[in-house]
């Protein structure tokens, strides 16, 4: 292939590639690895893959696997290419109305590059979109010979409710992506998620790492609504592909008329010598520059769903304020049940976000955010502000419902505001956000606890339905900040069902799992260091006056790994748990610049069952020449002590309940291991 164009961005070589055969494709490599670059007889995957109504579908028996790899890709020709601002933009048209603007945006500071796609339809007749992709990547890999056989390992992120962020590695022969003997078949590894729970049953995430050569390439799609992820291969190069879903996958089509123009959601792609984890830490930097917390301290909460288990009334808010007074909390947040009425319980009636002011609330449920500030703490309030429940009046208002085959769109139980549509808007700026402001709230905790399906009722498609509905959960996020000063937002579904990046975006943290008093906790919340940012991470400590002090202080550890949440028992503590709850506090407090700002590495070996973990696990955090150390043994059999590789000539604070022996030598730091279910946390540094 011939190369028509490099940029360096940071340590990263873009190169802008051709084939014989006029496909233009790009490539990106470590530049500190240019000259291990291998001369390979391969086809340019193209810059874009796009397909429409009318095309010509796939051959090498791809037809129904993708539609990617058609004739209305490779009509797709460069016409030009140009740098404004960050951007460098490609535009390609294939002469008979269709254009295509490629771009790649990186900037000075960050590890990753965002790429996305324009169409822009230039003929008279309208064009019917069904798959437009945000990324396509091949040339994977330039630095093993061949097809790199034995080489090649891709790994991606499943999820599922309270078990989120499992990595999943296979070898590209185990995904059955080696390459048929004459090159004439596609092969196809196809993944994604369907409907308005953009983390259920996988992350849009995955890499590909070149073990020989030791090069990771890793992409992530910001996407709220339907995505899916292609891994495809003709030749001796492999592809990733990155898109909304298309039409076979996610019913999604789209008409874009004469003069218009449609945008595919970013994708962001990174290089790196190293492995998945490096990787992951890359894509994080876009992460940390789409934050909107990110130059705010991470705060401490207390939750009081595990106290009262949705029973949040006035009387059992002001004991709760009281206790915690003084105790170092930042926010006091009201969790589901604050509207519930009398025989009907929380999860029936939510929907009208109406306080019962009579029997839970009888001095009004302002009197509450006011007690609760008046003891030092923010006030926050829990809503699922994007659905409606049996019990509710909303429920039954099917003008502000979502419907599919005009029937509205019932997951008994639960039903859908149709975002699109401005009297919806209006009537959570009356139920949602003047409640905010009226009260006095300054944290809003938004749940999302079903799921829409393959999309809603729209001209185009269920898809596109979907898809613009998703646009409106955005739009809605943004406007609770934009009318409720210095408001923080916690993005929920169930735990971390919608934990990617475009929403993580217009949140200020998230629910990492609802897994509130497993034991897994720690191993789902080192995982998500791959996924999210850690302050970003809500991690919960279920405190129970049963626990004993190995358990109280695990479940507080866990909470190292992100943003610190208390809950549970208010009552009953004993000195000793406040001790070590005030000891967990104020180490927080002590790490949580390195937490916010700093990157992770992984250690240990941990059991496949989750439910039952058997090992042990370290993260360790690193920012300038501090680490935080983060160590959890489980079930089983585990080392008696462990050696990790830390920055700092000092221990300048640990945390434990069996008294471990910590000490630093030769640069590492060598911990003793005593007890199945136990934590250790070690701050080192100068």
């Amino acid at each position: 292939m011939n190369i028509l164009e490099q940029y360096t961005l940071g340590d990263m070589l873009l190169s802008y590639v051709a084939d014989p055969q006029g496909r233009v494709g790009m490539q990106l490599i470590p530049a500190e690895r240019a000259g291990d670059v291998l001369e390979k007889e391969w086809a340019a995957e193209p810059l874009v893959q796009l397909h429409a109504h009318g095309d010509q579908l796939p051959n090498g028996y791809g037809n129904g696997h993708t539609l990617a790899t058609t004739p209305a890709t490779d009509r797709m020709k460069p016409e030009a290419r140009c740098t404004e601002g960050d951007a460098i933009i490609t535009r390609l048209t294939d002469g008979a109305g269709r254009t295509v603007y490629h771009k790649v945006r990186w900037h000075e500071g960050t590890r990753a590059l965002r790429v996305s796609t324009v169409f822009e339809n230039t003929g008279s007749t309208p064009v019917v979109l069904d798959l437009l992709s945000s990324l396509n990547l091949g040339s994977i890999t330039p630095f093993t010979e061949g097809d790199a056989s034995g080489a090649l390992r891709v790994h991606r992120a499943r999820s599922a409710w309270s078990a989120e962020g499992r990595l999943q590695t296979d070898t590209v022969e185990h995904l059955h992506l080696e390459r048929s003997w004459t090159g004439h078949a596609l092969r196809v590894e196809k993944f994604g998620q369907l409907g308005s729970m953009p983390v259920r049953g996988w992350f849009p995430f995955a890499a590909v790492e070149d073990t020989h050569a030791g090069v990771c390439w890793a992409m992530q799609l910001a996407c709220p609504s339907s995505w899916q992820m292609e891994l495809r291969r003709r030749d001796d190069g492999l592809c990733m592909m990155a898109s909304l879903s298309d039409e076979d996958y996610g019913h999604w089509c789209k008409t874009i008329l004469p003069g218009e123009r449609f945008e595919t959601p970013e994708a962001y792609l990174t290089v790196c010598s190293g492995g998945v984890d490096a990787a992951s830490q890359r894509l994080l930097s876009l992460h940390r520059e789409n934050w909107v917390g990110r130059e705010k301290e991470l705060p401490v909460l207390f939750n009081e769903y595990c106290t009262t288990w949705g029973d949040p009334c006035h009387a059992n808010m002001v004991h709760i304020a009281d206790t915690l007074k003084g105790k170092g909390i930042d926010y006091l947040v009201m969790d589901a049940g604050w509207y519930a009425r009398d025989g009907i319980g929380w999860s029936d009636a939510g929907g009208d976000w109406i306080p019962n002011e009579t029997t839970l609330f009888p001095e009004g449920i302002k009197a509450t955010a006011d007690y609760i500030k008046a003891a030092g703490m923010k006030p926050g309030i829990w809503f699922e502000a994007e659905t409606c429940a049996g019990a509710s009046d909303t429920f039954h208002r099917e003008e502000l419902l979502l419907k599919r085959g005009g029937r509205v769109i019932d997951t008994a139980n639960r039903r859908f505001l149709d975002l699109r549509k401005e009297e919806v808007h209006a009537h959570l700026e009356e139920r949602v956000i003047s409640l905010l402001n009226r009260a006095g709230f300054r944290y809003v905790k938004i749940d999302y606890n079903c799921c829409i399906g393959m999309g809603c009722d729209d001209p185009d498609s269920l898809g596109e339905g979907l898809r613009q509905n998703m646009q409106g959960a955005l739009r809605f996020f943004r406007r609770m900040r934009e009318a409720v000063p210095g408001l923080a937002i916690e993005n929920c579904s169930s735990g971390g069902h919608r934990l990617e990046p475009s929403l993580m975006a217009v949140s200020d943290m998230a629910s990492f799992s609802d897994a509130h008093e497993c034991p897994e906790i720690p191993i789902i919340a080192a995982n998500l260091h791959r996924l999210i940012l850690p302050g970003q991470s809500q991690i919960w400590a279920v405190l129970r006056a049963s626990d004993s002090l190995r358990r109280l202080n695990y479940s507080l550890v866990n909470t190292f790994l992100g943003v610190l949440c208390l809950s549970g028992d208010v009552d009953g503590l004993s000195p000793a748990h406040w001790a070590k709850v005030e000891e967990g506090i104020a180490f927080f407090k002590a790490v949580r610049h390195i937490i916010r700002d700093g990157e992770s590495a992984f250690h240990g070996k941990v059991s496949e069952a989750w439910r039952k973990p058997e090992g042990w696990q370290a993260v360790c955090r690193s920012l300038g020449c501090e680490t935080l150390s983060v160590i959890h043994t489980f079930g089983g059999e585990h080392p008696g002590q462990v050696r990790l590789p830390v920055k700092g000539k000092r221990i300048l604070r640990v945390m434990c309940s069996e008294d471990n022996a910590v000490h630093l030598e030769d640069g590492e730091l060598v911990v003793e291991l005593k007890a199945p279910f136990e934590a250790v946390a070690v701050l080192t540094g100068e």
